[in-house]
């Protein structure tokens, strides 16, 4: 893969992209494998050198005893896609050229499919829901925030799979797939139609009170302008203060987050750190000024994530907005998207991110400056009445004390 064409694309694995992995195991331990009536001893190989002659083995064993037809360009993709999981990262994966036209498609945030926000939770090795699009195929059909998805059209799924599920779960539109979803220990089975699914970025409203008011799904292509001139049809609509709603946002590209906190901070305020494998830090500052100078209160849970949390980080550590609501999901390391020369594509953590304060978010998470957890009954809702919701309320509450 020579002359390496890079386009850097910071995003999280929320969006549906395809995968199918094998394992690669790189050991000091060999392998006896019984050739007829001969034992043939293949040694796995402990470094890179040693790559090509491990595989030359393999071939050579393949070839001599192997029924089927040999797929050439398959075997160097899924060996390529079992090095690269060997890596044991969750968020680092490598795309052949129709998957990264299908993830492109998805930052782009028009794709088809059902409309679902799904990661790996790396705690229970499970693919975890965390918020369906809004008036999708599957929030119409009663798809929860915080559900599970154990199969897909009756085959099984852990959470390492993500991408080989949810490439299952994309398809031809008008077709169906069967879920089997797993909710507070319930099984519930789901038939929905495929359609194609446009993400609206970016919504706002006037709540009581002059508060303006700004929900986003997630931090796609575009979304900070959106949010730009949702800004600006709020301040003619005369508000006093803003509430910035990113529960249940799993995420997207860095350069939204900051370019949506650089609106929101002073110049030359510092928005983001981020450190590489060598110890380098690379700061981010906000450039252009504020757009709007009004008290902000910023709405998290657990599944706001990533990007979410760049931003949520940013304005809090800048004391630009009171965050309201639980604890963010904790997801703090950067992937750069690199595009090679045959199309393909690889997806790799180079960088952990920090806040201004130097907080590291990765495994843990932003406590919120006032804790308000939610109705236990209405913790997996996708729609919750305005007077129900405890946690808007507050900032209702702390906004109009302000």
């Amino acid at each position: 893969m020579e002359n390496q064409r890079m386009q850097k694309v910071y995003k999280i694995i929320m969006l549906i992209a395809i995968v199918a992995t094998i394992t690669f195991v790189c050991t000091t331990i060999f392998i006896y494998q019984n050739i007829g009536d001969n034992i043939k001893y293949v040694p796995i190989a402990v470094n890179d050198s040693e790559i090509s002659t491990t595989l030359a083995s393999f071939r050579k064993i393949v070839d001599e005893k192997f029924l089927g037809e040999i797929n050439q360009e398959k075997l160097v993709q899924e060996t390529i896609k079992g090095y690269i999981k060997g890596l044991d990262d969750p968020y680092t994966e490598y795309m052949t050229k129709e998957e990264m036209e299908e993830f492109n498609t998805d930052v782009m945030g028009n794709f088809s499919g059902i409309g679902i926000y799904v990661t790996n939770d790396t705690e229970r090795n499970a693919i975890l829901i965390i918020s369906p699009i809004k008036d999708s195929p599957a929030a119409n059909a009663g798809i929860l925030p915080g559900d599970i998805i154990t199969k897909v059209d009756d085959v099984s799924y852990t959470g390492e799979q993500l991408t080989e599920a949810t490439s299952k779960i994309k398809g031809e539109i008008g077709s169906k797939v069967k879920l089997e979803i797993l909710r507070n220990n319930e099984t519930i089975t789901l038939e929905i139609e495929r359609q194609q699914v446009k993400i609206n970025h970016v919504e706002s409203k006037v709540l009581q009170d002059h508060i303006g008011y700004i929900v986003f799904n997630s931090f796609d292509e575009g979304c900070s302008e959106e949010f730009k001139k949702q800004l600006e049809i709020l301040k003619s609509k005369n508000i006093d203060s803003l509430i910035v709603d990113i529960r249940n946002n799993g995420g997207g590209l860095v350069d939204e987050a900051l370019n949506i906190a650089d609106y929101l901070t002073e110049q030359d305020k510092t928005l983001l750190i981020t450190v590489d494998k060598n110890g380098k830090e690379q700061i981010k500052k906000a450039e252009q000024g504020l757009v709007i100078d009004v008290p902000t209160v910023v709405l998290t849970n657990g599944n706001s994530a990533s990007a979410s949390e760049i931003l949520a980080g940013a304005l809090k550590d800048n004391e630009r907005a009171t965050i309201v609501g639980e604890k963010t999901y904790g997801k703090g390391v950067i992937q750069e998207l690199l595009t090679l020369n045959d199309g393909s594509g690889l997806k790799i953590t180079t960088s952990e991110y920090y806040t201004p304060n130097h907080n590291k978010i990765n495994k843990i998470g932003i406590l919120p400056d006032v804790e308000v957890k939610l109705d236990e009954s209405l913790d997996n809702q996708l729609v919750i009445e305005e007077k129900d919701d405890t946690q808007l309320q507050k900032a209702i509450e702390i906004l109009k004390v302000e």
